[in-house]
């Protein structure tokens, strides 16, 4: 029970370093490219990288009918909706205030997990999400100035979350037989197919393909859309709800690199934000080694 506890914390807080850089990576990379010409990039690279190891070195299979539905259900909105959106929400917002949308996942995933599987989210679960969500506003409170965000890059982001919810609850929905290196490699390539014809109507030509934009593209291809990633897929084959506490974290490292890399607001009230974030985490992940009384 130890053993799989701290496997689990330790699996929880690297992804959330790792899934937390990327917005400022991306702030990087949008300096040099444009937005859905990077991503597409970003994720044929990925997915070409993971599916090459997957086929070629572990001899796994490929997908079958009914399982290429799945894969492009779920490439359509982990990868081409969320992260599509996502990047050309950055345009209008900073990478700091991206933070305080990340809190918006426990309670999507909450919500949709107890539509998909007619489960009562426990009043425990509850106060966790609202605790960290309080957190994640106290944290970010300093950024929510005007000159830090639009309406229409607020609105993007808001509907990339939703996104990003429901195809985390989708994936845990599905009984998958593939390989989860399989999984993630497809996903990602057909994700960027899917956002390629749209990089090709809205593409300027104004790009530069210098060290700003290779640094950045590799960061996000490989600690972010292959390392993190693997590490969601991970802890969502343990509780769609409960992992999804882990991304009350981001914010924070989020803030943190953000203050670092791009010089924006670090105060107290970080501070006061992480240690009610800390408090729900503790509170979630708690429960989710409680047996449950009523099983």
């Amino acid at each position: 029970m130890k053993d799989a506890l701290s496997r689990f914390i330790l699996t929880g807080i690297l992804f959330s370093i790792l899934w937390s850089s990327a917005s400022v990576a991306g702030k990087f990379g949008l300096l040099s490219i444009e937005p859905l010409l990077f991503f597409t990039i970003r994720f044929i690279l990925a997915g070409s990288l993971l599916l090459g190891f997957s086929l070629l070195i572990k001899k796994n299979r490929l997908p079958y009918r009914n399982e290429w539905k799945q894969l492009t259900i779920f490439g359509a909105f982990n990868t081409a909706l969320y992260l599509g959106i996502f990047i050309i929400a950055l345009q209008y917002i900073t990478a700091g205030i991206t933070a305080l949308a990340i809190a918006l996942n426990p309670l999507l995933i909450s919500l949709m997990s107890s539509v998909f599987y007619g489960r009562k989210v426990s009043w425990i679960e509850w106060v966790s999400i609202t605790v960290g969500m309080i957190g994640v506003f106290v944290a970010s409170y300093p950024l929510l100035d005007g000159q830090y965000a639009s309406w229409q890059g607020l609105l993007l982001l808001g509907l990339s979350m939703v996104a990003y919810s429901f195809g985390s609850v989708y994936y845990a929905t599905v009984k998958w037989k593939l390989d989860r290196i399989s999984i993630n490699g497809w996903q990602v390539l057909i994700g960027g197919l899917l956002i390629a014809p749209l990089a090709y109507i809205f593409y300027t030509g104004n790009n530069k393909y210098d060290t700003n934009f290779w640094f950045s593209l590799l960061w996000l291809v490989i600690p972010v859309s292959i390392g993190a990633v693997q590490l969601w897929l991970i802890l969502l084959k343990t509780d769609a709800v409960r992992a999804s506490l882990w991304l009350y974290l981001c914010p924070i490292f989020g803030l943190l690199f953000s203050a670092i890399l791009l010089h924006e607001p670090l105060t107290t009230y970080t501070l006061a934000g992480t240690l009610l974030v800390l408090t729900a985490l503790y509170i979630g992940q708690r429960k989710l080694y409680t047996p449950d009384k009523n099983s």
